[in-house]
């Protein structure tokens, strides 16, 4: 098949589905098929043109096989709701000229959000009659509404519509948990159009690694320490002065840090209220590249995943299957009622209420003081990362997913014909 990717993140951008998206598209390469990538300069997180792609229109490179097209983005460090509304309007309107300047593809995958990539690839649906496959990581403007992000009413309805348009215009939808297939069909979308396939792991790639002599802790002096790791996105839904609040509860053993990577401006203001707290036994430190995440997750001794208590029940963290694959322990502090809650217990991980220190300080020492408990949670999470998240079966399911939508009659014509009556 000859496959068009249309995502907004890309290689190099270190997480969230970048990563993904960039190991679907060489995964698909490997197995035969043709991959084009329709995407903007990398600039995520820290919301800045990497070096190299700056001033730059247009771009476009091949990396293992993949042919990669990226596009100018308008992007501000500290943007306000205009300032995100402009830099996903600005993608749109760049990045057509690129999509149409290759082979015709068989199939079109989009990833949203932002919702707004939805346009465009309608569009190349229509003009290259074929499928478009909607990829679904987070439901806006719900989740964006919930946190606070968003509350212009205006706005808000404008993204409904924007929403409805994406599920109406996409021939097969695509989404990474049960709790998005509940919320889809209550929205109208026909159970028959969504296709659940949880977000993967290279189990391969990330996997258990011995904990003497690990690079990452010789870099950062953490030998002797027992390390409580968060590494990955640091913004509204995540809620980090939990950590460092647990942090502080356990200060009276020295050996327990807490250590956060993530974007060096997040890091900034969570290092002041670091220093509010008094909190010195957390270490903060930069993403690793993607190369060195194996051993970066494999020194650590227990695996963080944190959200606050208002995040929207189905979101569903793409670090979870990485933490799992690596064999680690894994603590939760989650809405309980969550689709990260559910995939953290069905894994042996344990939950904790969110946004509660106390609880997290608890279930940290409990893992501590049980090393045993600590070691068979791991265990139990790589088998599960084996059988739930594997690499091998996304591609699977995903081949599949095209397959059956390029041979589906169109819904576009129907669509825009509806429209233009």
């Amino acid at each position: 098949m000859q496959i068009l990717i249309y995502s907004y993140n890309y290689d190099p951008e270190p997480i969230g589905i970048a990563p993904l998206m960039t190991e679907l598209a060489e995964g698909l390469v490997k197995r035969g098929h043709s991959v084009r990538v329709i995407t903007g300069m990398p600039n995520y997180p820290q919301r800045q043109i990497y070096d190299g792609y700056r001033g730059k229109w247009y771009v476009t490179e091949e990396k293992n096989g993949v042919t990669i097209q990226r596009s100018y983005l308008r992007i501000k460090s500290k943007p306000n709701l205009l300032d995100r509304l402009l830099l996903e309007l600005s993608f749109v309107f760049t990045s057509i000229p690129q999509a149409l300047n290759g082979w015709r593809p068989d199939v079109v995958l989009l990833t949203v959000p932002p919702l707004m990539i939805s346009l465009p690839a309608a569009l190349l649906g229509y003009l290259y009659n074929c499928p478009v496959v909607l990829n679904v990581q987070d439901i806006l403007p719900e989740a964006a509404v919930r946190v606070g992000l968003i509350r212009n009413k205006w706005m808000i309805r404008a993204l409904e519509t924007l929403e409805k348009f994406a599920y109406c215009t996409a021939d097969s939808i695509s989404v990474i948990a049960d709790g998005f297939v509940e919320n889809l069909i209550k929205k109208g979308v026909s159970p028959s159009k969504i296709r659940c396939i949880p977000n993967w792991v290279d189990v391969n790639f990330i996997r258990p690694l011995p904990k003497e002599n690990n690079p990452w802790k010789k870099a950062n002096k953490l030998d002797d320490k027992f390390v409580v790791l968060y590494s990955g996105n640091i913004a509204l839904t995540q809620g980090l002065e939990t950590v460092v609040e647990a942090a502080v509860l356990l200060r009276h053993i020295p050996e327990i840090v807490f250590a956060i990577a993530g974007e060096s401006q997040a890091l900034e203001r969570l290092e002041k209220y670091c220093q509010t707290c008094g909190a010195d036994n957390v270490v903060l430190l930069p993403l690793e590249p993607r190369e060195e995440l194996p051993q970066m997750l494999a020194g650590a001794d227990i695996g963080l995943i944190v959200q606050k208590s208002n995040v929207i029940s189905f979101n569903m963290p793409s670090k979870i299957p990485l933490l799992l694959a690596s064999g680690r322990a894994i603590i939760g502090s989650v809405p309980a009622s969550g689709t990260a809650a559910k995939a953290i217990r069905q894994s042996g991980g344990i939950v904790v209420k969110p946004e509660l220190p106390s609880a997290l300080a608890a279930a940290v020492m409990d893992l501590y003081t049980n090393p045993v408990k600590r070691e068979m949670l791991g265990k139990k999470g790589r088998e599960f990362a084996i059988e739930r998240y594997s690499f091998e079966q996304a591609l699977d399911q995903y081949e599949q997913l095209f397959a059956d939508a390029i041979a589906l009659p169109s819904i576009r014509f129907r669509y825009f014909a509806k429209i233009h009556l």
